[in-house]
């Protein structure tokens, strides 16, 4: 087990998804289309998984996942999961640079609720699969990513049917939440990363217009949305680890947005209730190391420096060098390192192989042992 204990951050790690085998892939599209019973599906992706997390542990990373390899979507299948929220198709998916995703959606049916979300039995089969060298952590998308997806203009008059009142939308959003938390507890996990693209969207002032955003309306969206995900960090036992990882988006190695980390920054980094942030930096679109100066004193930031978006593997030196300019905003016992993103945070994945991917998180590991060997703090 690694220096830092059983909870993510680890010095080397990652953010979660993995690519889809060929046969996993195949049998989702069997099952959408009536081929095969849920139940085979199950052994295909239960068998997948465990071929999964022995590559992992293969790999000399003391963090598993199950690869999200239950799900379509990194956020949607959970939204999905809660009651009172259901899956719609739409006219359009949602736009990336030059391409666009599936059609799909999450509305608003009922009152929402997070019981028997069947992500406890998915993290349940993960759990199993530990040893004394591993930890499972289990991610979700965050509660204010599920604000604003439920807030976007095109169904807002649907989910205004269910609930007038925002103050009771973001109770509820709340107690589900705490309901998933405390059932992932009781299955065991320790260690939660809440995926969060919202705070991207507001450093990409050409995101604005669509959701009517200015510098005013900017500080009350975002003082919202970290009272709302601190609510949902409150109260949680000691020993449970809550982190989150921020990204402007990874779908088919396209992105969504783009914009430095400054105009978040004084919330986000100073005040969100996380042990750690994962954090993307492989390219210009992340901007500069500065806005780490807001950092809480103590807290850990996972430095995205390893891109999951082309094969290409980066210079380890230039790498390095990031790091410790990094490490002039953020001391460097409080710095890890890991790819920007997961390699699939939705099924189609991004353009890359799957000895690709396993040749990238060798770097990050290779990386990681090298700088922090050499600091005498491996």
């Amino acid at each position: 087990m690694s220096d830092q204990g059983r909870h993510a951050p680890f010095r080397y790690d990652y953010v979660g998804s993995f690519l889809r085998p060929q046969e996993l892939k195949k049998a989702r599209e069997q099952y959408a289309s009536h081929a095969i019973t849920y139940e085979q599906l199950k052994e295909v992706e239960d068998a997948c998984i465990i071929d999964l997390v022995q590559k992992q542990k293969n790999a000399g990373f003391h963090v598993i996942t199950d690869g999200e390899f239950r799900r379509s979507w990194w956020h949607m299948d959970f939204f999905w999961g809660l009651n009172g929220i259901e899956k719609r198709s739409t006219a359009k998916g949602l736009q990336f640079h030059g391409e666009m995703t599936k059609a799909e959606t999450a509305v608003i049916t009922g009152k929402i609720s997070g019981e028997n979300h069947p992500f406890i039995e998915h993290y349940r089969f993960v759990k199993a699969l530990e040893d004394e060298h591993t930890v499972a952590k289990q991610t979700i998308p965050s509660p204010a990513q599920l604000l604003t997806q439920l807030r976007l203009p095109e169904y807002r008059e649907q989910n205004r049917s269910v609930y007038p009142d925002d103050e009771e939308l973001k109770n509820d959003i709340v107690q589900a939440y705490h309901q998933v938390i405390h059932d992932l507890y009781d299955a065991g996990c320790r260690t939660i990363q809440f995926d969060d693209c919202t705070w991207t969207l507001y450093a990409d002032r050409g995101f604005w217009p669509r959701f009517g955003i200015t510098e005013e309306s900017l500080k009350i969206i975002a003082e919202e949305e970290i009272d709302l995900n601190n609510r949902a960090i409150e109260g949680n036992p000691e020993d449970l680890v809550i982190n989150t990882h921020v990204c402007r988006g990874n779908f088919h190695s396209t992105y969504a947005n783009e914009g430095a980390y400054d105009p978040i920054a004084p919330y986000l980094f100073a005040r969100e209730n996380v042990n750690a942030l994962y954090l993307e930096y492989d390219d210009a679109r992340s901007g500069g190391f500065g806005p780490l100066d807001y950092v809480t004193p103590g807290k850990k930031v996972v430095l995205g420096l390893i891109t999951t978006k082309h094969p290409e593997l980066e210079d380890k030196n230039l790498i390095k060098r990031r790091i410790h300019e990094a490490a002039l905003h953020v001391p460097l016992e409080n710095l890890c390192l890991s790819p920007q993103c997961g390699f699939a945070s939705t099924e189609e994945g991004n353009k890359l192989t799957e000895e690709e991917q396993w040749a990238k998180l060798a770097l990050v590991r290779e990386i990681a042992e090298e700088v922090w060997k050499d600091a005498g703090e491996f």
